[in-house]
Formats: C-alpha cells, sequence, structure tokens
C-alpha cells in the first residue's frame, strides 16, 4: 500500500507542478485572477485522478476487488498527502530556479488587476500595505511550506473521499 502510495503521489504531483510552473513561467504575467486560479485547480483536480487509480489498483490487485471505505479513504490520503508534498518540492525548485520572483510579481499582478478594475485609492493603498506584508511573511518557509501544501491537498481530499466512496462498491469499475 505504502508503494502505491508513493508512486501514484509521486507522479500527481509531478504532473501538477511541472504544468503549472510551464503555464506561470512561460508567460510575463501571472494570468487573469480566477482565469488562473480555474486553470491550477483543474489541472490539480486531474493529476489527483491517480488516487482514484491507485486505490482502484489496490483494490483490484491486492484485495482481489474488494476494499471497504476506511482502507480506501486512508489510502487516498496517503496519495495526496505525497502529492502535496512532490508538489511542494517542485514549488520550492520553481522559486528557487526563477530567483524567487514570483514574491515580487504575485504582489504586483493583484495590484495591477484591481487598479485596472477601478479600485479607489484609499482600497489601492490598503492592498499595496497587504501585498507588502504578505511578500515579506512568503519569504519565510515556515509560512511558504504549509500554505503551498494547503493548495493541493484539500483537492486530493476530495478526490480521496469520492473514489473510497465509488470503490467501496466492487461493482463499480470491476477487475477485468
Amino acid at each position: 500500500m505504502l508503494r502505491i502510495a508513493l508512486i501514484y503521489g509521486a507522479i500527481s504531483g509531478a504532473i501538477t507542478i511541472a504544468v503549472m510552473s510551464l503555464g506561470i513561467n512561460s508567460t510575463d504575467t501571472l494570468g487573469e485572477g480566477s482565469s488562473s486560479a480555474i486553470f491550477g485547480y483543474t489541472v490539480m483536480l486531474v493529476a489527483l485522478i491517480l488516487i482514484f487509480l491507485g486505490v482502484k489498483r489496490y483494490r483490484d490487485r491486492d484485495l482481489g476487488g474488494v476494499i471497504k471505505f476506511a482502507p480506501a479513504f486512508g489510502l487516498g490520503l496517503a496519495i495526496a498527502s505525497v502529492a502535496g508534498v512532490f508538489y511542494v518540492i517542485g514549488w520550492e525548485i520553481n522559486l528557487a530556479a526563477t530567483d524567487y520572483a514570483f514574491v515580487n510579481q504575485y504582489p504586483e499582478a493583484v495590484i495591477t488587476q484591481k487598479e485596472a478594475a477601478g479600485a479607489s485609492p484609499e482600497q489601492l493603498q490598503k492592498l499595496t500595505d497587504d501585498m507588502a506584508k504578505f511578500a515579506e511573511q512568503y519569504k519565510n518557509p515556515l509560512y511558504r511550506l504549509p500554505i503551498t501544501f494547503l493548495e493541493i491537498f484539500p483537492v486530493g481530499l476530495i478526490v480521496a473521499l469520492i473514489s473510497a466512496a465509488i470503490l467501496r462498491n466492487p461493482k463499480a469499475f470491476p477487475a477485468r
């Protein structure tokens, strides 16, 4: 079971960070706010489908086609956790490779977006202060690492729940 969690989680995390890093590093800006977030979470969801595949493989090959909800959910959480760790490691590598450009680019992109939306000078000043505080906090790994992990893990948690609920039924996607 540990082997499955490591393999499927590593592949899932690597796919997620590779696609997202390519997306971020191939453009001059960080995207258009919500569309960038939708893209990011869609990539995560697609990559985390490996949770379903890992649990199904374990159920079909190791348990003879039958698994209860708790073990399926536990394996799903293990895969999601490994994916989260790989995502964090990949993000740290991306930050180091780009000389931590994100720390400056993200606040600038958020401020520019609000400015284009017609925010008042007071709102822009407050946002500028908040973004400066964020940039300072983000430089601290004890702040940055858990935040990065929590970007992907809740998606994995949901996929693990759905996978366990579906795959506990041996008639759902039976082994061939």
